[in-house]
């Protein structure tokens, strides 16, 4: 059977720039590990701003270490995304990591907000300024921090089914998120 894949960047991304961060040359987005690059470069692009990403290991499961960070962070807003947040071990781990290394302000943002666990407890208490994600997954009311901000997906999810119905294109959703 075909599928299609509705990603969330363009979510995230439309609400950075009403944010302000467009062309903000203070911004840079930053991948939380090699495998998002493709996604931290999208958004970068979106944004008007460079991008980095942090190199780590897993020297066992649920547990991070950064070895390095490629891209200038010292004295800017560093927006992390990625696709999802679990435990949230490795998002706090990147964001400690950047301000270590000078970043102002570390965002975090993911399309599948799991919160497995304590993560949001951690995630409120973390240096994290603001976690933004969309809602593919419902978060409970017991989850809910004052640093999280849900985004909503209806729109995309809508279009999606308004353009099957109608034999469109669903690429053409993303032509800006590539």
């Amino acid at each position: 059977m075909p599928v299609d894949h509705l990603y969330g960047g363009p979510i995230i991304s439309r609400y950075l720039v009403e944010q302000g961060y467009k062309d903000d040359g203070d911004v840079v987005v930053v991948s939380p590990d090699v495998g998002g690059v493709s996604r931290a470069k999208s958004l970068a692009e979106g944004l008007g701003c460079s991008f980095a990403v942090i190199a780590k290991r897993r020297p066992e499961p649920n547990k991070v270490e950064v070895v390095e960070i490629v891209g200038k962070v010292a004295n800017r807003k560093c927006i992390m995304i990625d696709d999802m947040i679990d435990t949230g071990s490795s998002i706090i781990s990147g964001a400690e990591a950047l301000m270590e290394r000078g970043a102002t302000q570390v965002f975090a943002t993911c399309t599948h907000p799991i919160f497995s666990k304590d993560a949001t407890v951690r995630l409120q208490a973390s240096c994290i300024t603001e976690i933004v994600c969309v809602d593919t997954i419902p978060i409970p009311p017991e989850k809910m921090v004052p640093k999280l901000t849900v985004l909503s997906s209806h729109e995309l999810i809508g279009e999606a089914i308004r353009r099957i119905h109608l034999n469109e294109s669903i690429s053409e959703l993303f032509s800006d998120w590539r």
